[in-house]
């Protein structure tokens, strides 16, 4: 269940997602919380110099491996304006962080893609649940949703 918290968090994910986007880069942001609601790091995708692996949610769990315990990363939440990708997903279970919460999802990223006449990624868009088990995840949120799928198609509207 989304509530205000969430929306806050997932507010700031979109204005990071727009960032990257300034910063001509894929508009995807995140945000790491703790059990006690303060946000403990952000971060904004970094692939646009040929490094696809520089995912946000791939740098925040590195981030928490490094800088929290294993109970403070199991009661953190993730927030996110993208549902995570295979890679980040594996990240996120590898390291043991909680809850996911996401502005829009791996499937809906598929479908505008392909309304923009994108071509499909090496990397198949799995949901989180088929990558990996016992995480609380919640998402999409249909308005902040809106807002992602505009950042990606001004995005792939520079691109051309």
């Amino acid at each position: 269940m989304i509530d205000n918290t969430d929306l806050k968090h997932l507010r700031r994910c979109v204005k990071l997602a727009k960032a990257a986007l300034q910063a001509d880069d894929e508009p995807f942001g995140s945000v790491l919380v703790s059990a006690d609601d303060v946000v403990l790091a952000e971060d904004h995708n970094h692939v646009s110099g040929g490094d696809h692996t520089q995912h946000p949610e791939f740098a925040l769990a590195r981030w928490a491996a490094e800088n929290m315990t294993i109970e403070e990363r199991r009661k953190a939440t993730v927030y996110t304006s993208g549902e995570h990708c295979p890679m980040c997903a594996a990240a996120h279970g590898w390291v043991g962080l909680g809850r996911i919460v996401y502005a829009s999802s791996s499937a809906q990223l598929v479908r505008w893609l392909s309304e923009m006449g994108v071509a499909a990624s090496r990397v198949r868009n799995l949901p989180i649940q088929e990558v990996i088990r016992d995480t609380d995840i919640d998402g999409p949120v249909p308005e902040l949703a809106e807002q992602v799928r505009e950042l990606h198609r001004q995005f792939h509207a520079k691109k051309r």
